[in-house]
Order: structure tokens, then sequence, then C-alpha cells
């Protein structure tokens, strides 16, 4: 007869999936909960309240408008010094609901603090979900980065909603900046000379920044929408305003292709003699860094619960605020997957599935991988002391 040995690990690791399924009830009905009501960037105050209320419940320190924006939060428990973060993003699209499946990811995180927190103490960590608003639009992990929230923070964690299950792939850096012209309006018939013409102006720059694609590098993406371009075809437009998004595979390369883009709105501005002004939409995106050893305990957990995750190691994929954490801090931002169908993220068809079977599945074991995740650095010593010399040299105000 063979005898199988159980360590302390698989005990533990025992204990975070009793948890997760003691507080599944509660997960799941606060992913439907977002699902059924959506709520776009920087606006998610029920969103927020929904999750501060569970985590109250469950014994966290809670603390509102973490980073001085009224839908971030910090939820808190533990004294270990090793302390783990988790990312619960939670806005939803315009018109469209969570056609991102950010409830998804949100209830993920949330099911993986309550699950990590049973454990704890045993661990030696201390476990921090920070509640991120507008990863939409705004990018509000960078401003809570910016702002200290995570200063504190040694590891950080969150699956995202898909198709299927994925690690290790990258973002594309993005920027995005308003662009408005300013003229002056004259009868388009009786005195064109009169004017100065704005759109001419948006023409111009939209023309040259076609022209400058074929010469962009490898990956890199501008795209650009008229959003107003005059009011009556017999008055010279004296306003025009555009919108241009600019993506690339890293920073540096994000802000070269930015100069160069900024000189063709320019040219349209020197070529019709009209003022222009551009001004940043939100933050700037860093690309994403999946960390190795990380990544290697999130697909160990994830064979536990029964899933094959594909490597997309060296793959560019959309671009996400998270990208500004992991340049900082050793992060994974992995995908859990759910049948979606033939649906896509960022239409109404995705935001379909949200709820489904399979996307409760993905719910559940999205938090009982981050929180093995958790318990895997807590217990290796070698993980465990490389992030927390990583953090101490980051802010060196940590204690020792």
């Amino acid at each position: 007869m063979t005898t199988v040995k159980t360590t302390a690990a698989d005990h533990i690791a025992a204990a975070i999936e009793a948890a997760v399924a003691r507080w599944s009830d509660r997960i799941l009905e606060l992913s439907h909960s977002l699902h059924r009501e959506p709520e776009i960037s920087f606006a998610e105050f029920r969103s927020c309240g929904k999750i501060t209320a569970l985590m109250s419940a469950a014994g966290f320190t809670v603390e509102g408008c973490a980073g001085g924006l009224d839908t971030a939060f910090t939820a808190t428990y533990g004294n270990g010094e090793l302390t783990v973060g988790l990312c619960a993003e939670y806005d939803a699209l315009p018109g469209i609901g969570h056609a991102c499946g950010h409830n998804v990811n949100a209830a993920a995180a949330v099911g993986g603090a309550l699950a990590l927190a049973t454990v704890a103490d045993r661990l030696g960590v201390r476990v921090k979900l920070v509640g991120t608003p507008a990863e939409e639009a705004g990018g509000g992990k960078a401003i809570l980065l910016r702002e200290g929230v995570f200063d504190d923070v040694a590891v950080a964690m969150m699956v995202h909603a898909g198709a299927q299950d994925e690690v290790g792939g990258s973002s594309l850096a993005m920027t995005q900046m308003t662009v408005r012209y300013m003229g002056k309006p004259s009868h388009a018939a009786t005195a064109p000379w009169e004017g100065t013409n704005a759109l001419d102006a948006i023409s111009i720059a939209y023309h040259a920044i076609g022209l400058l694609r074929q010469q962009l590098e490898p990956g890199v993406i501008v795209s650009c929408i008229v959003t107003e371009g005059g009011q009556s075809p017999n008055v010279i437009p004296a306003q025009t305003a555009a919108t241009v998004e600019i993506r690339a595979r890293t920073l540096p390369e994000l802000r070269r292709t930015q100069a160069r883009v900024k000189a063709c709105l320019e040219a349209g501005a020197i070529a019709t003699e009209t003022d222009l002004t551009i001004t940043a939409c939100g933050e700037e995106f860093a690309d994403l860094l999946q960390d190795y050893d990380l990544t290697g305990a999130y697909v160990r957990a994830l064979q536990r619960l029964q899933r094959s995750p594909i490597s997309r190691a060296g793959e560019y994929i959309a671009s996400t605020d998270m990208g500004n954490i992991s340049q900082v801090i050793p992060s994974i931002h992995p995908t859990i997957g759910y049948n979606v169908g033939d649906a896509v993220h960022h239409t109404a068809e995705f935001a379909e599935h949200g709820t489904s079977p399979s996307a409760d599945a993905a719910v559940l074991d999205g938090a009982s991988a981050l929180a093995l995740v958790g318990v895997e650095i807590g217990l290796d010593p070698v993980q465990r002391a490389r992030l927390l010399h990583a953090a101490r040299d980051r802010w060196p105000g940590l204690e020792q």
C-alpha cells in the first residue's frame, strides 16, 4: 500500500479551496450584482460600496477614497511583513456594460483576498485588496501608484476575464490625447479668405499621420478620430477637435512616436495659421511586465484546479494600467477563461456571457489561483526574500 505524504503546504492549499467554497455565494452574488449595475470610469460608486461592505463584513480594515479617488479603496487584513496586493477593477464601458468582464476580475480578486486572509497569520503575510477604478479610461492604477497606495505592496496580482486561460502575455504602452484647433469663422461663400480654417488644420494633421504610419516601428499603432468638424457648410470652421491614441510595445517607443505625431499635429496648425491645443486624456499606460516566478506559481495553482493555461510570452495584447504597477512591483495579470462563444472583448456579445455558469467557475477558480500564489510565495523562503528585498529597495521606509 502506498502512503502519500501530506505537507503543510497541502493543508494550507486545502484551506484556501475550502474558504473559496464557503464564500462562493457572496463572491458570485457580487459578480452578478456588478454586472447588473455597470458603472463607467471614476463613477463606480455602487460597485465600490458593494465590495467595501463585503470586505468590512469579513473583518478587513477598509479605507475609502484611496489616493484621493472617490471610487478607490484599500481593504487590509493581517500583520505579516510580506504584503500581498490584489487589484480589483470594476469599471464598465459606456453603453455596453461589462463588455471587458471587469465584474469577473473584481469578484475573483475579492475572493482571492477573502481566502488568503484565512491563512494570513500562518503564512506571515498581510493581504491588501486595492480597489482600482477607471481602467477603461483614466488609468486609476497609475494614479494610485503615484499617490503611494502601493508603497507597502511587495507583489501585485489580478486575473482578467477572457476566452481562455493565458499567462505571460504583455500589453502595449498607450497614451491618448485630445487635439483642438482654433481658427476664425467667416462666410464660406462671401468672404472665405477672411476665415482661418480649423477643419483644414485637422485634415492636414490627419493626412500627415497617415503618411507617418509607413515609417513607424513594428507594433506601433496610431488611431485618430475627428470629434468636431464644424457646424455648418456655409461657415468656415473656426473650431475642430480630434482624439488621437498611440500604442507601442514599450514606453520609450511610445514617447518617440508621440513626438512624431505631435509634429504632424503642429504641421496642421502651422499650415493654416490656427492655434493648437493638445491635452492628455487620463494617464499614460505602461507596457505590462509579467513576473516569471509568480507566473510559474500561478500556472501550478491553475493546474491544481484542473486548468491548463496557454503561454502568451512575447505577445502584446491590448493595453492596461496594470502595466504601470508591473513596472515597479513584481506582478501578474493572467487571463482566466470561460465560454464566450465567438464574442471578443469590448462588445455587447462578450458582456452577455459575464454571469454564465462558465464565468462563475472562472471567478471562483481565479480567486483560488490568486490565493494559492499568495500561499506559495508566503511559504517559499527564496521567493519571500526576493520580494521583500525588492520592496525595501524601492521604498526604504518599509520596516526591516
